[in-house]
């Protein structure tokens, strides 16, 4: 799959700041159903990642009925 594919494919927020975009597709990151096997905590790991991309994560998710997986 090219770059352009992602891009096509990603379903991630359109106003994700690009710091953030960068970090989740650099660690391979395009669909918010791959959320649901990270927890937050793991994400948050990522360099670019933020409090206010959290958000904007988390709010993605709960409109489609998602959530990131339990800590366990």
């Amino acid at each position: 799959m090219t770059q352009n594919d992602h891009e096509t494919q990603s379903d991630l927020p359109s106003t994700l700041a690009n710091p953030a975009r960068r970090a989740l597709e650099g660690a391979g990151y395009f669909r918010l159903e791959q959320f649901t096997l990270l927890s937050e905590a793991e994400v948050m790991k990522l360099h670019g990642m933020g409090p206010k991309a959290m958000d904007q994560i988390r709010r993605a998710l709960a409109d489609k009925g998602l959530s990131f997986a339990k800590e366990i």
